[in-house]
């Protein structure tokens, strides 16, 4: 993989991790023999020693599920403990008291670390599923609530994000793992005409985060990621592109450390404030953590 960069940055943010017990609940995603590695509990305590050690000091755990009881348990997860700033939940956005509900999850404890709602869109048949009109009366409840809304879609829904947030210019939309594009193919397009179009609008940044899990497992290189990195560093530019994890997830292809090195080599052109602002900077504003 080659030698890492030195971060230079105190205080490393992780923008995005994930936390699981199959005793509270399935994740009915983690199914196959591919993901058979991660079909066990993954918890906050399992994670700290490494992202400490890795020099992280804040992180925003994402949610995994779309049922209503994970979010109060992740804002009560951030309550107890100092690494976890902020809290990417899921709620309904169909329903029509979406803004009551967000209200209600800021009254528990830890609401104060809720700094945004994600929506499995990838699992959406419907690939204009942002674009229905009680999807947009829920995205306009987060913006109202000063919530971002992260993205988890496929490359193939890339075009409806874009038009979900010219539509919506005072919500910020956060893209999840580059939009999941194909590096275990090698191919660019059409992700990188789509996510290009998404990065116009001012109110999309991207999530440096998932790649790993993209490439092939067993064999990726920096080399194969790094196409795709400098599309998005190019068309969101530092100030919009914000390092993650993606762990445990990460984990069928890396280790907590070994993807980190990775964003840094993929990150080696930018200056140090530029390197600040993907490992730390961006992630602070947009999710005012």
């Amino acid at each position: 993989m080659g030698a890492a960069v030195t971060e230079s940055a105190p205080g490393i943010v992780d923008a995005h991790h994930h936390v699981w017990d199959l005793s509270v609940r399935d994740q009915d995603w983690i199914t196959g023999d591919a993901l058979a590695p991660i079909r066990r509990n993954f918890s906050l305590a399992d994670l700290a020693p490494e992202a400490r050690a890795a020099g992280v000091g804040a992180t925003v755990v994402v949610q995994t599920v779309t049922v209503p009881e994970e979010t109060p348990e992740l804002l009560a997860l951030a309550e107890a403990n100092d690494l976890v700033a902020g809290v990417v939940g899921w709620t309904d956005l169909t329903r029509p008291d979406v803004a009551d509900t967000l209200a209600a999850l800021r009254e528990l404890p830890g609401g104060q670390h809720l700094v945004g709602i994600r929506h499995q869109v990838q699992s959406e048949p419907d690939p204009e599923w942002l674009l229905r009109p009680d999807v947009r009366r829920g995205l306009s409840a987060l913006a109202d609530a000063g919530l971002a809304h992260d993205l988890v879609v496929l490359p193939h829904q890339l075009p409806a994000c874009a038009e979900a947030a010219a539509g919506m210019p005072e919500l910020t939309f956060v893209l999840d793992h580059l939009g999941k594009p194909p590096i275990a193919r090698g191919t660019l397009e059409p992700w990188a005409a789509a996510v290009r179009a998404l990065a116009v609008r001012p109110n999309t940044v991207c999530k440096l985060s998932g790649m790993v899990t993209e490439a092939d497992h067993a064999t990726w290189t920096v080399g194969d990621l790094r196409p795709y990195a400098d599309i998005v560093l190019d068309a969101f530019g530092p100030r919009r592109l914000m390092y993650g994890s993606d762990w445990p997830v990460s984990t069928l292809a890396a280790t907590y450390t070994e993807v980190l090195d990775a964003a840094r080599l993929l990150t080696d052109a930018l200056d140090p404030a530029e390197r600040q602002e993907v490992f730390g900077g961006t992630a602070r504003r947009v999710y005012s953590l």
